[in-house]
């Protein structure tokens, strides 16, 4: 008995393995494979997180639970691509509520007032391989400065689960808070801060 349970579990697993290897595509790595048009964020597939230096010797790491972004994608010429990004800073997250609502009012982010910030692209990217070097504006606790954000594109693959076209990457973008009206602590606290994005983009139909 023991070996005809043994049998019937190696045959599922062999089974379920050869489901999994159908519904992972091949991803398309090359800028120019990826279909244009355009796409949205994937938000159940999306992070975003900040890194901030603090007492010189660690970085403090946070991130927002609410974001928004568009990517209009041109596969023809990948450098006239546009992207739009936009976070909610009240949907800040440190795993610690008492030490997030400090960090909300306006000593810092300021959210009641300024309840979001957006980048936007505003020339054409520089084109590294798989890697797009956007210049663009951030608009943050109502000012508006010159900001580039890298994006390196992880791929793209038609996923067979939602039917749906899917790119994914990873970004960054760094500013220095000061240059925003956001300079207490410093040193103490970076003046620095470094957005890191983690996401998923869908196609619309």
């Amino acid at each position: 008995m023991n070996r005809l349970k043994t049998i019937f579990v190696l045959t599922l697993l062999t089974m379920l393995g050869a489901c999994a290897q159908l519904l992972m595509p091949e991803p398309e790595r090359e800028l120019s494979q990826l279909p244009e048009g355009n796409y949205h964020l994937d938000t159940e597939h999306a992070r975003v997180l900040f890194k901030v230096d603090h007492l010189g010797i660690s970085s403090y790491v946070g991130r927002f639970n609410t974001a928004d972004a568009s990517l209009q994608y041109s596969a023809e010429a990948p450098e006239a691509s546009r992207l739009t990004a936009t976070v909610t800073m009240a949907s800040l997250d440190v795993n610690d509520a008492d030490f997030a609502s400090q960090l909300v009012g306006c000593d810092w982010l300021c959210a009641e007032r300024y309840p979001q910030a957006v980048f936007e692209t505003t020339a054409e990217a520089e084109v590294q391989g798989e890697r797009l070097v956007f210049p663009g504006q951030l608009r943050f606790r109502g000012v508006t400065q010159a900001a580039q954000m890298t994006v390196n594109v992880r791929g793209g693959v038609n996923n067979r689960l939602t039917g749906r076209y899917t790119i994914g990457f990873d970004a960054e973008l760094a500013f220095k808070r000061s240059d925003f009206g956001m300079d207490k602590y410093i040193p103490l606290v970076g003046d620095q801060v470094v957005i890191e994005i983690y996401a998923e983009f869908l196609r619309e139909e």
